[in-house]
């Protein structure tokens, strides 16, 4: 279904399909750490190790898992692969780890690498994924590279593997919010989408994923072997249980999302009937693996019902969280570029113009409509009148031959005439009828011809205009959105000095809180006192109102004091009156007021004590208050000492961050310093690498014990010293960029041009081994070799003079030392070139560059002529296949030997045949990329000493062509030995190589008529071989015809025989010697001729 199948599934227009439905469990794996940032640049381990040691430690645990023994890849050691792209969040050391294992050397071992990567892939650090999108081409090199002849069956697993980490792979870059194990909880934390088409995509492609899931285990159950151990088989099962489990999981939380936030549910029975077929073969395949009791052992296989789960049922899934809704913290969003009155005006204009066209095009449409319906209502009016007319002009005609019939009634013959005549008319009417009516449809058919071309103009000038102001809309987002990028790029560089400012605003107000406490403290001391003289001006005003009490209370004693004094007077007065008379009552009174006064007294006493008690509180109160005040000064004292030290502090504080901000500046010069520093150990190391290669190198050109490349040829060795040249010149150029830090002289190049100027020399120094076989003497070769070995040595001083601690200090001394270097290997591969020159037949050498004519003809000329001896050579492997066979000179065993050697022989002609095609092919495409502007000739003419290879090259092929079908025939004729075939079809395989080697100098390195061209002599190559094998299985088997019992031999007759076996092995070394010494003669003479036969 498409998008546009997909628009009547969208109801409300915002909705997220992932927002309702889940946590995946794990499967039989550890739970992963929480969401990292893949896209941070510095990043320091989660633990205190030492990275040389722990990639040391990587490299061990990759080689113990893919060990070639037939086990699966121990747990630990893949557990530690994936620890280490957590704790350095990074995996090149893991893929470098891989590359330079030999692994490919050996199916097991690839198998056992696939598996490894595809675990790491699933539960190491998100950054693997991201970095495993640049190991492709690896992955592909895995899957062309495996064996043919397929002995223990991984062939098949090893190329569906790598297809399908290929596709899980381009499912992640199309969308890199998933995981390696495709969980939900992670997911709904990354993606929000608010478009159902998005969610309908990416339910279709987990499908798909899922599909080559079921694929792939189908495979492997099906190259399990009953007698042999299929452990390393069945490893490859876990990772695909726990990603097909991630997978089904997350589709079934995505389809009870969209069914819900859906009604239409015909849209989505498409994917429930495919999500019910993969229900089922999970199911199955789950139970396959549960009856295996080593997978049981590592995980917990899923166990899933007989029915798929209810997907419009969201209540039964308590694994299957809703959604997280976070609030954010408010922070300032990035302000939104604001349009100016210029842009919004131009957007106005432009929606009022495309209006404009879209109302003109209505007008015109139902003006057209409107034409068509009038016409339509004229052409039925004729018609109807033309109806009438007929109808008439019938009615006419049958009035008259009625009359007609009522003249000739009598006559029999008149009335079958009649009624003749009657039918006739009648078909008349009904062919004008018919004419009317085919005359209408024509009309009608024009008609809507003309409608059709007129609708189909209008949606012309529709989209015309729609594309138009898309165009423009386009232009208008991608306006906004580079003003969006800069703003955002702006925010998040006024965000990160913001968060700079606020840690040193921290660290101020930490200092500053300090002295913020002191002020709080004083001012909490100054209210106490102010609340403490409050008090004491209560209690003053409470010491007055009872100093006035105590005057009062005196006050009032006193007057009654005296106003009983006064009665007591009177009482006097009266009691001497009245004493003479009242003498008993006197004395009584006299008591009673003797025992108030001394009441009166005792009260007066008690209020004395009394007030002197509050006038001692009222000191005691006045001293505490003098008390505090003077402690109130005191700790203002101390805090305002405190506020002056705290000011301190803070100036200081400020004078330490510019000595920190200087600090740091010098620790960026130092970090700078040290990164250069790397850089230039990582450039000696490769440099050094290069000297070793060259040093190796230089060694096998003296060693006696190594023969160098045999199949070499004077012209492939100068097209190889002409490549040494140009890549020599291109690393010293490079590395004069470097240097001066110009564009083009990154540490990158540097390190690719230092390997092709080492490699390149390297091929040249075997080659010049190989063709010493052609000099006449010993003497020219010892010479050539002595001038190659001056190449050689010039090459590793070049490498070891640009070593940074041996350049010197200035800029341009640095420079002089690599131009000089450089003119030295140049002029040592210049006396090279010379020497190896005088090696070219005097016939062929230069003949290319003399030629007046078209070298691009000769060139093909010679390719054609190869390809036309392969045409020659197979029909006459056809013709000998159809010559009878002579039964009674051959037995039935020598018959079916010849055809299986003719049968090879006829593969190895089609494999060359193919050789040559691919051959041609690539010279072509070689020429096109190296010529430029110039023309194919003067591509040949600057380019002859690999074109004199490849001519060379084009000819040796042909000849070896033809030297195996003679010496085929001459086997089946019994002129020839069985060795002879052997020799020829090693002839063809030395040819083979030399053609491909002369291709290999100019083409480029990813090439497809390039890599064809190394299939074809795979091929060849292969094809030999097997002829080899047959010929030596039919020498094997005449050998065991004539074994001799020697168990049962006698003694002197066993010693007889084991000395003329010695005598015959002394015999046949001096021959072999002699036709060696023979043979050289015969390559260098035959070398030298002017023209191969």
């Amino acid at each position: 279904m498409t998008r546009y199948g997909m628009q009547q599934l969208q109801g409300p227009r915002q909705w997220s399909i992932c927002e309702t439905e889940g946590k995946h469990e794990r499967v039989g794996s550890r739970p992963r750490p929480g969401a990292f940032d893949v896209d941070e640049e510095v990043h320091y381990p989660t633990r205190p190790v030492d990275k040389d040691r722990a990639e040391h430690e990587l490299l061990v645990n990759i080689k113990k898992a893919t060990s070639p023994e037939e086990t699966a890849p121990k747990q630990k050691h893949v557990r530690k692969c994936i620890v280490f792209t957590w704790d350095y969040h990074s995996s090149i050391s893991f893929w470098s780890g891989l590359r330079v294992q030999p692994i490919l050397a050996d199916e097991v071992q690839t198998f056992k690498a696939l598996i490894t990567v595809h675990k790491v892939l699933q539960e190491g650090h998100p950054v693997v994924i991201k970095e495993a999108h640049g190991q492709t081409a690896w992955l592909e090199t895995c899957a062309r590279t495996v064996g043919s002849d397929n002995s223990r069956g991984y062939g098949p697993l090893i190329k569906t593997y790598v297809q399908f980490v290929l596709a899980k792979l381009r499912f992640h870059r199309l969308r890199p919010e998933f995981n390696g194990l495709f969980e939900y909880e992670e997911y709904v934390t990354l993606k929000g989408i608010d478009d159902p088409n998005e969610g309908y995509e990416t339910i279709t492609d987990l499908m798909g994923l899922q599909d080559q899931i079921e694929a792939f285990q189908k495979l492997v159950f099906s190259h399990f072997r009953h007698s042999a151990n299929n452990e390393c088989r069945i490893s490859s099962l876990v990772p695909l249980v726990k990603e097909s489990w991630g997978i089904y999981r997350f589709i079934t939380s995505m389809l009870r999302a969209m069914y819900r936030r859906t009604n239409d549910t015909e849209a989505l029975e498409p994917l429930k009937q495919r999500y019910t077929s993969q229900h089922h073969n999970l199911r199955r395949f789950y139970y396959e693996c549960s009856n295996l009791k080593y997978l049981t052992g590592l995980i917990n296989v899923p166990k899933l019902a007989a029915d798929p789960p209810n997907l419009l049922d969201s209540g039964d899934a308590p694994d299957l969280p809703a959604r997280p809704n976070t609030v954010k913290a408010p922070s300032p969003p990035p302000s939104a570029p604001i349009p100016n009155a210029a842009e919004i005006n131009e957007q106005a204009r432009m929606l009022k113009e495309y209006e404009d066209q879209q109302a003109q095009l209505v007008a015109a449409r139902q003006e057209e409509e409107r034409r068509r319906l009038e016409q339509e209502q004229q052409q039925q009016r004729e018609f109807e009148q033309r109806q009438q007319q007929q109808a008439e002009a019938q009615r006419r005609a049958q009035e008259e031959l009625l009359q007609q019939q009522m003249l000739y009634s009598q006559n029999q013959a008149a009335q079958q005439a009649s009624e003749l005549e009657r039918e006739l008319l009648a078909m008349r009417g009904q062919y004008e009828r018919d004419q009317i009516f085919l005359e209408q449809y024509d009309r009608r058919v024009k008609a809507l011809e003309a409608e059709l071309a007129n609708v189909g103009a209008n949606v012309n000038s529709q989209m015309l205009s729609k594309d138009e102001l898309i165009k423009q809309l386009q232009d208008q987002v991608a306006l906004w959105r580079n003003k969006y990028e800069a703003l955002a790029k702006l925010y998040s560089q006024l965000r990160t000095e913001h968060l700079d400012m606020l840690s040193k605003f921290k660290a101020m107000q930490l200092k500053a809180n300090s002295a913020q406490e002191a002020v709080d403290r004083m001012e909490r001391m100054e209210r106490d006192l102010k609340a403490k003289n409050l008090e004491l001006a209560d209690m003053l005003r409470e010491r007055d109102r009872a100093r006035f009490d105590i005057d009062r209370q005196k006050s009032s004693h006193k007057e009654e004091i005296d106003r009983l004094r006064r009665e007591l007077n009177f009482a006097n007065e009266r009691a001497e009156d009245s004493s003479r008379s009242k003498n008993s009552e006197v004395s009584s009174v006299m008591n009673k007021y003797n025992r108030q006064l001394s009441e009166l007294e005792d009260s007066l006493r008690s209020k004395q004590i009394q007030i002197d008690e509050l006038l001692s509180k009222l000191d005691g109160a006045a001293g505490d208050l003098e008390r505090l005040r003077e402690e109130k000064d005191q700790e203002i004292m101390i805090l305002q000492e405190g506020m002056d030290s705290t000011i301190q502090q803070l100036s200081e504080t400020q004078q330490n961050q510019d000595a920190m901000d200087e600090t740091t500046n010098l620790q960026i010069d130092t970090l700078i310093l040290d990164h250069r520093k790397k850089m230039n150990e990582i450039i000696d190391s490769i440099l050094q690498a290069c000297v070793h290669k060259i040093d190796d190198s230089i060694y096998e050109l003296e060693s006696p014990t190594q023969a160098g490349n045999l199949n070499s040829t004077p012209e492939y060795t100068l097209s190889m010293v002409e490549k040494a040249v140009n890549n020599a010149t291109e690393f010293a150029t490079i590395y004069n960029l470097y240097l001066g830090g110009d564009v083009g002289g990154d540490h990158v190049a540097v390190i690719q041009s230092a390997n092709d100027f080492a490699q390149s020399l390297v091929d040249v120094l075997i080659n010049t081994k190989g063709i010493t076989r052609l000099a006449s003497d010993d003497d020219a070769s010892d010479k050539i070799i002595n001038i190659a070995k001056v190449a050689g040595d010039a090459g590793l001083r070049f490498f070891e003079n640009l070593q940074s601690y041996k350049l010197p200090s200035g800029q341009m001394q640095k420079k002089e030392v690599v131009m000089r270097n450089n003119s030295q290997v140049r002029g040592a591969l210049a006396k090279l070139s010379e020497l190896v020159d005088g090696l070219v037949p005097k016939g062929k050498a230069g003949a290319l560059s003399r030629a007046n004519g078209d070298i691009g003809d000769i060139v093909e000329q010679e390719m054609l002529g190869a390809a036309r001896a392969i045409e020659l050579a197979t029909q006459r492997l056809q013709e000998l296949m159809s010559r009878p066979r002579d039964s009674s000179r051959y037995s039935a065993v020598d018959l079916q030997v010849h055809d299986s050697i003719l049968a090879a022989a006829m593969a190895i002609t089609k494999a060359i045949s193919g050789l040559i095609k691919a051959a041609t092919d690539s010279q072509q495409e070689i020429v096109a990329q190296g010529k430029g502007s110039s023309s194919t000739q003067q591509f040949y003419k600057r380019n002859n000493r690999w074109t004199e290879g490849l001519i060379s090259a084009a000819k040796a092929v042909a000849f070896a062509t033809n030297l195996l079908i003679e010496s085929a025939d001459g086997v089946l004729s019994g002129t020839h030995s069985l060795e002879q075939l052997i020799v020829a079809s090693n002839e063809v395989a030395a040819a083979t190589a030399q053609l491909v080697a002369a291709s290999r100098v100019k083409a480029n390195l990813m090439s497809k008529t390039q890599q064809r061209l190394e299939a074809a002599a795979k091929a060849v190559t292969e094809a030999c071989k097997a002829l080899v094998r047959q010929v030596k299985a039919v020498s094997a088997r005449q050998n065991e015809e004539e074994d001799v019992d020697y168990k049962n031999m006698a003694v002197l007759e066993f010693k007889r025989r084991e000395m003329e076996q010695q005598v015959e092995i002394l015999k046949l070394e001096k021959d072999l010697g002699a036709a060696r010494h023979r043979l050289g003669a015969m390559r260098r003479a035959g070398y030298h001729t002017d023209e191969t036969d």
